[in-house]
């Protein structure tokens, strides 16, 4: 036997639609959050809104500005023909290499002040072309003319400092390229010693010219540019003396290793 159950009838308010459900309203009494604010009158930051509750009332951040616009027209791209030559960029005054290389080749008359501004250009290069002359003689000597070269400037400046005392003022640098410069009549000597016959009197005395030549030119500039050596100009000359004839002596050793097997074999 079925069980019958008594439902209420449903009443719906007047005035509203009976398919739109009972929506609840909060009341008008209700409180709204506030945040609590810390004691000693620290509150939330004005200028960072998002630190703040009161999201209606916060003000749009300024520190953001909108993206920079790039004109065509302000951008410069460097171009080839501003740049500076290589030889420039490195140090490497050709002109300046050029004018020294001719005072030396005047053994009477050697402009000093070309050779205040030292530098190693051009002295490396002449190392470079006595030694190629070298290797033309068969000789491989390129190790060697470095090493030499190094030593004896490094002599010529401990013994010009010795004798002008306190007074001089030649420095190692300058000392060197002096020293590498003058090594031009010794370069010349080296082509010219390729055509011309071993073991006669003629290579010794071009040799013995030559040697005079490369210290004459680096005595003089070494008493001219550094102050303290004119009174010790004949120790100084005999300096260079020692210092270019030690690198006359490579074709003169060329030249007895040439005749010690002749001696051998008689």
């Amino acid at each position: 036997m079925a069980k019958e159950f008594n439902v209420p009838p449903v009443v719906f308010p007047s005035g509203a639609s009976a398919n739109l459900p009972n929506q609840r309203r909060a009341p008008a009494s209700a409180p709204t959050f506030q945040p609590s604010r810390p004691i000693g009158g620290l509150g939330p930051n004005p200028n960072l809104p998002f630190m703040s509750f009161d999201i209606g009332s916060a003000q749009p951040s300024s520190s953001f500005s909108a993206a920079p616009v790039f004109a065509a027209s302000t951008i410069s791209f460097g171009s080839f023909e501003d740049e500076p030559p290589l030889l420039e960029e490195l140090g490497i005054n050709t002109r300046q290499i050029w004018r020294k290389t001719v005072s030396i080749l005047n053994p009477i008359r050697v402009n000093s002040n070309l050779h205040e501004d030292a530098d190693l250009s051009g002295p490396f290069i002449f190392l470079m072309a006595f030694g190629l002359f070298q290797l033309l003689a068969g000789k491989f000597y390129f190790g060697i003319i470095l090493g030499w070269v190094t030593v004896a400037a490094l002599f010529v400046y401990v013994v010009f400092n010795m004798l002008a005392g306190r007074s001089g003022n030649l420095d190692l640098y300058r000392c060197l390229s002096l020293v590498g410069y003058c090594m031009l009549p010794m370069v010349i000597f080296s082509a010219i010693s390729l055509f011309v016959p071993r073991g006669g009197v003629v290579i010794f005395t071009m040799g013995a010219v030559f040697v005079l030549w490369s210290t004459r030119v680096c005595t003089q500039l070494l008493v001219e540019l550094a102050s303290g050596g004119e009174e010790h100009r004949g120790l100084i000359a005999y300096a260079c003396w020692l210092v270019y004839m030690l690198f006359s002596l490579l074709f003169m050793f060329d030249y007895f290793s040439e005749k010690e097997p002749d001696s051998v074999n008689t």
